[in-house]
This record gives structure tokens, C-alpha cells and sequence, in this order.
């Protein structure tokens, strides 16, 4: 999972031949490394189909998704495993190397209370379930950590940290985000160092989800400290310009946030590249 990379997001959330097509056409010509590839419905993927054409595009892929609520892992197990399976099998068949994100639960779900040890063993279970799954696939697994206002369960780098060791599985890693990072971190710098031991992948997301450089995220804190840790793993830029509504609304995305499509990739992505250079991460 090297290089720099950059979430479907920027041309399609919708997985199918057309949205694969324009996504995939989109990062090769704008010279990526690999894609990650939103998981939002698994079992509607074409796998033959997405995996020739990343073949054909020499374009390496991670795949992401978080639960949605009839698999919500902390109260539906069961569900959430072959929900897991699928999206694991669905990321194998089409080449993938990874299947990452809120894997653990739902963007969305919070119980307005804190998180009980049953929703805990429940998610347990479930990812070591995932990994040895995974693991017969040769597939990764990440744990994203993301803000409190979509999701209760896991929401800094320390309780990644914490649930991949009482996960125990080899093939399970950690995966921050600026944007998650910028709100429940005491610094930024800090979610990247307790992660250091485990950390493989990491969303390059401004402040306002928008065009990075353009809002207040403190980019050469979160380079220096990645150089700092020697990270080798893949640099994924996260805008989300095309939102469904059932997305949109678990993500709380309201507003326009940024001009468009060629702005983001025209303007943040040789910002960021040029601070990895920066930092000596590519």
C-alpha cells in the first residue's frame, strides 16, 4: 500500500462499470499510484470487471466501507461477519490489497451514551473473524478512526491501537485521517506516534473535507511527524465531492466544499504531493 493515492470519491461513489471507468481513467491521469475504492454496496460489484481494468490501467486499488446499520458489528455480529466476508471476497476478486475504513461499525451510529464493553467483545468477535478471513484471501485489514459525531466506538489513534491488540491478528493495521485527527487528537502529531507500531494508511483530508491546503489542517505537524515514524505506507487524498444523500448525511456534508473536481485534484493534490517530497515520504 505505498505511494500516493486518492479516494473513488473525487469521480463516483457509485461502484458500477460507468463510475469504475471514470474513476479509474481520472487517477491515471492524474499520475496515482493506486485508488481506494468505496465499498458502499459489495455485492452489486462486478469484480471480473473492476479488476480487468485496474489490470489494464496498472492501477493498484485498497477498497473502504464502513457498516451499514443492519450490520452495525456492535449489535448485529452475525450480520456484520458475512457482511465482512463479502466485502473481503469482493476486494480479493478484484485485486485488491486492503479492505479498510469504519470496518468496526457505522458512520452515523452513536448510541448517546459511552460504549459498553458488550458493544466492545461484539466488535472484537467480529474483526477476528474478519482478519482470519482476510487473512485466507491475502487480504489487509485497516481500522479507521473517526470523530465522535459519526461513530462512538473508535475515534483516536490510541483506541485503534487498543483494539488491534485485542483483535491479535497480524493482518489487521491501523489508519488515520487528518480530518478525524484535527478534531479528537490532543495534536495531531500525537494520533500518528501512539499508532507508530501499526500504522499503514492515512487520509490526507482537510479541515472542511475540501481542498487540501485551503483550510486549517497543520500539514508539515502531520509530514513531520509521519518522517519522524520513517511511515512506508499509502498516502490516500480524501475529498468528497460526489455524495449520495444516504452518505451525505451520515458524513454531514451540507455545503459545496470545494469549486469542484479539478480544483481538488488541480490545486491540493500538488500541494500535498510536494510536501511529501517535502518530508522525504515519496
Amino acid at each position: 500500500m505505498e505511494g500516493f493515492g486518492v479516494h473513488t470519491s473525487m469521480w463516483t461513489m457509485s461502484w458500477d462499470h460507468a463510475g469504475a471507468e471514470r474513476a479509474v481513467a481520472g487517477a491515471v491521469k492524474y499520475g496515482m499510484d493506486f485508488i481506494e475504492i468505496a465499498l458502499v454496496n459489495p455485492t452489486a460489484v462486478d469484480a471480473a470487471h473492476s479488476r480487468a481494468l485496474l489490470e489494464k490501467n496498472h492501477m493498484r486499488s485498497v477498497c473502504s466501507l464502513g457498516l451499514p446499520e443492519r450490520a452495525w458489528a456492535s449489535v448485529r455480529p452475525d450480520v456484520a461477519i458475512d457482511y465482512l466476508k463479502v466485502a473481503i471476497d469482493k476486494t480479493a476478486d478484484m485485486g485488491g490489497e486492503a479492505l479498510s475504513g469504519v470496518i468496526f461499525g457505522g458512520i452515523g451510529e452513536r448510541t448517546g451514551v459511552p460504549p459498553t464493553e458488550q458493544e466492545y467483545d461484539n466488535i472484537t468477535r467480529v474483526l477476528q473473524a474478519a482478519a482470519q478471513h482476510a487473512k485466507s484471501r491475502g487480504i489487509l485489514l485497516g481500522i479507521e478512526a473517526v470523530n465522535r459525531y459519526e461513530n462512538h466506538l473508535v475515534n483516536t489513534g490510541a483506541q485503534i491501537v487498543w483494539l488491534i491488540e485485542r483483535v491479535g491478528a497480524d493482518n489487521v493495521f491501523a489508519h488515520l485521517d487528518t480530518y478525524h485527527m484535527n478534531i479528537e487528537e490532543k495534536g495531531v502529531a500525537n494520533g500518528i506516534l501512539a499508532c507508530r507500531d501499526h500504522l499503514k494508511y492515512i487520509h490526507l483530508s482537510e479541515s472542511d473535507r475540501g481542498t487540501p491546503g485551503y483550510g486549517n489542517i497543520p500539514w508539515d505537524v502531520i509530514y513531520g511527524a509521519l518522517a519522524a515514524i520513517g511511515f512506508k505506507g499509502g498516502l490516500a487524498m480524501e475529498s468528497f465531492i460526489n455524495m449520495p444523500p444516504e452518505l451525505a448525511y451520515g458524513l454531514a456534508v451540507w455545503r459545496p466544499v470545494a469549486e469542484s473536481m479539478e480544483q481538488v485534484m488541480g490545486e491540493g493534490l500538488p500541494f500535498l504531493r510536494n510536501k511529501a517530497r517535502q518530508y522525504g515520504l515519496i
